[in-house]
């Protein structure tokens, strides 16, 4: 878990990371991402120490984002705009 954690804590600091947590019942985990494409998150996610020690296998679904919360829109053109 230690080594998960780190994993994340890298692409947080990347801004590829936006949140991420367990699923309930507790049968795996979700994580929101961006990224320039799948092929870059499908080699990232290859990182995973979960994914390397085959504990985890990863479903990524692309989504093109229609609407959203004002706050969260706010939040994310103040951190996310360059």
């Amino acid at each position: 878990m230690t080594d998960h954690v780190k994993f994340l804590n890298t692409y947080y600091k990347k801004d590829v990371f936006l949140t991420s947590g367990r699923k309930v019942p507790r049968t795996g985990g979700i994580i929101i991402a961006q990224a320039d494409s799948k092929e870059e998150l499908e080699q990232i996610m290859n990182e995973d120490p979960f994914c390397k020690h085959g504990l985890a296998e990863v479903a990524i679904t692309e989504f093109l984002n229609s609407q959203m919360h004002p706050a969260f829109k706010k939040m994310m053109k103040e951190n996310f705009t360059q």
